[in-house]
């Protein structure tokens, strides 16, 4: 039976559903995806598919390759390296030009990010740990001028919630991602805004050691 789409528009609803599914596992990495299979599944034309695949290949979340189409991307030591090694550029230069410019406001928005967090972790909610760590991880950025640097990051975060989701997936890791997220809205709260890149960088830096302990078979 095909799926309905409730979205806005057309494209926009099936791209949310076939990214939601490749986060989730539902379509793992070396799965093939067709067409014509994606077509019926959700109840559209070729057409639409084809141009959601092509997105999603720029999203690092699909392969599209000669002879074999769409596969899904495997999860891999060399896209950990490169995700979070641009992460550790990027993202500590958007915190240090957006927090100082922070708000009353802005910072009742971190806490209510926080929130949503920690009870998504304690619900044991894995679909929507990725998505909530973006979020929070914006709210911190979203005042700095740096509209390209924000696109890029929003991707890379994207790309990373196949692996957030594994980093989270022991009690060890849960405890230090929420202790840390709610250090860095501490120091930006203390106006610490150099300590709190420095512990920007040690979190995401720390993030990918977990990630490669996992993929690697050593967590």
């Amino acid at each position: 039976m095909a799926l309905k789409l409730k979205h806005k528009t057309l494209s926009g609803a099936l791209i949310t559903e076939i990214r939601q599914a490749i986060l989730s596992g539902k379509y793992a990495g070396g799965t093939q995806l067709r067409q014509d299979a994606l077509a019926e599944t959700y109840g559209v034309s070729r057409i639409p598919v084809r141009e959601v695949l092509f997105q999603l290949e720029a999203e690092g979340l699909v392969k599209i390759l000669p002879q074999k189409g769409a596969i899904v991307s495997e999860l891999s030591r060399a896209e950990i390296d490169d995700v979070f090694d641009l992460r550790i550029m990027l993202e500590p230069r958007l915190l240090l030009a957006s927090a100082p410019a922070l708000n009353e406001k802005d910072l009742a928005e971190l806490d209510e990010r926080q929130a949503d967090y920690v009870k998504a972790i304690a619900s044991g909610e894995r679909d929507d740990y990725g998505r909530l760590n973006a979020d929070l991880h914006m709210a911190m950025y979203h005042r700095a001028d740096m509209p390209r640097s924000q696109q890029i990051v929003v991707s890379l975060l994207q790309t990373s919630d196949r692996y957030t989701r594994l980093q989270l997936s022991n009690e060890a890791a849960m405890e230090k991602a929420m202790f840390e997220h709610a250090e860095l809205i501490g120091l930006i709260r203390a106006r610490r805004f150099e300590k709190a890149g420095e512990l920007l960088v040690t979190h995401i830096g720390s993030v990918r050691e977990d990630l490669i302990k996992v993929v690697e078979g050593r967590g």
